[in-house]
């Protein structure tokens, strides 16, 4: 049944994934030269690069993914992706929200919904972004703003690395700090009596969550990428695709509910070829490095990674070797969390031009997505005014890519 109808659900269902990695690669990333190459196109169609086999049969990849295509059995490849916004900030609400953007009302992100309805874990934030929110889209909307993200504040691929408020300010010992807890406690408990706001439930929240981060061990263990071994740090590449993913992997591992991790620049209006070179080998090894780091802990059956741009490109390459916005069709990839593992599901036509079979919705994926975690996609929650939202309106799950 579609979200929005009237129907009795309950507030949770049983959750197959227990964390979401989120890679969201902006601008728009080509599907003809990544997850839905034409081999058999016009030259002008299917791009500079040939394409390459994967572990499905009669299943190509671009031929810059050759590691991704050897993990291609754990993947469920979406080629029907389709919205109808062409603007880069209209494309990426609808990725980061499952809502087409409205002049009335700000959406909360996936992440922030998934904090509102699961809460935190081992005193990690549930939310976290690598390495930095990585849009207005990306936050908590109408929701309360202690549902926003945390966000790493550096690239963990830098020399000397570290989080950014995750320690005690110099000359700030154990005791002189639960001290200023004590008394930022007690001002707090006063100027709550006198008001009763978001803002001030915002900030308690967040003063919490920061003490937690502060004064646990196993919080800021989380977060210190230097503990990874150095020949896994290697494989996952020493520079900001491999070092952010392995610490996506870390913090789910650590108890991190939903982690965004954002990589690259995919709007090639000119010489796409270029643009992919740049790119496109950092974050095929790394990718592929993090489905396998996730399967050999045992991790990849309750960890949905999604890896999504926030639309295509343009069928036909232009007069600058490059391609423009398509949001008609474009692809995407998933992998554990439940579902199921080596499948194509829906079909582009003979140009990467349109949806053959099986459109999927921006409202489908967050549904999906919702649905794996155990949330329930059409629970209305209140928006500001006490107005009644679905936390997602119109989408449907997936069924066949669920294991």
């Amino acid at each position: 049944m579609q979200a929005g109808a009237a129907q009795k659900h309950p507030e949770r269902k049983e959750a197959a994934a227990k964390s979401v990695i989120h890679i969201f690669l902006p601008g728009g990333m080509a599907q003809q030269e990544s997850w839905d190459p034409k081999p058999y196109s016009p030259t002008e169609y299917r791009g500079p690069f040939g394409s390459v086999g994967t572990k499905i049969s009669g299943v190509r990849f671009g031929k810059m993914f050759e590691e991704t295509a050897k993990i291609s059995d754990k993947l469920v490849i979406l080629n029907s992706l389709t919205h109808g916004e062409a603007a880069h900030e209209r494309g990426v609400h609808n990725m980061f929200t499952g809502y087409r953007p409205s002049p009335a009302l700000s959406y909360p992100s996936f992440g922030s919904v998934v904090s509102h309805e699961l809460g935190s874990r081992a005193d990690l934030p549930p939310y976290v972004c690598v390495p930095n929110q990585p849009n207005e889209f990306a936050g908590s909307g109408y929701l309360s703003s202690a549902y926003g993200p945390f966000s790493l504040g550096n690239d963990p691929a830098k020399k000397g690395f570290s989080v950014r408020d995750l320690s005690l300010p110099d000359g700030i010992d154990t005791t002189r700090f639960q001290k200023r807890r004590s008394i930022l406690e007690t001002v707090d408990a006063h100027f709550k009596n006198l008001e009763k706001s978001d803002t001030l439930d915002a900030m308690d929240s967040f003063y919490q969550r920061a003490y937690s981060l502060i004064s646990s061990q196993q919080a800021r263990e989380a977060f210190d990428i230097d503990k990874e071994p150095a020949k896994l740090r290697d494989e996952y590449g020493r520079n900001s695709a491999g070092q952010r993913l392995l610490m996506a992997r870390r913090l789910v591992e650590s108890g991190v509910r939903f982690v965004s991790v954002v990589y690259g620049s995919w709007d090639h209006h000119e010489n796409v070829k270029k643009g992919f070179e740049k790119n496109a080998p950092t974050l095929d090894k790394a990718y592929a490095r993090l489905i396998l780091d996730l399967d050999e802990r045992g991790m990849l059956d309750s960890t949905l990674v999604m890896m999504t741009s926030e639309f295509g490109r343009t069928p036909k390459i232009n007069k600058d070797a490059g391609r423009d916005h398509w949001p008609k069709v474009f692809s995407g990839l998933l992998a554990g969390g439940g579902l199921k593992k080596g499948v194509v599901y829906g079909k582009s036509d003979q140009l990467a031009a349109e949806p053959e079979e099986d459109p999927v919705s921006p409202e489908d994926l967050a549904t999906t997505v919702y649905n794996q975690l155990g949330i329930v996609a059409d629970k209305k929650l209140m928006s500001p005014g006490d107005r009644p939202i679905d936390i997602v309106n119109g989408g449907k799950v997936i069924s066949e890519i669920i294991a």
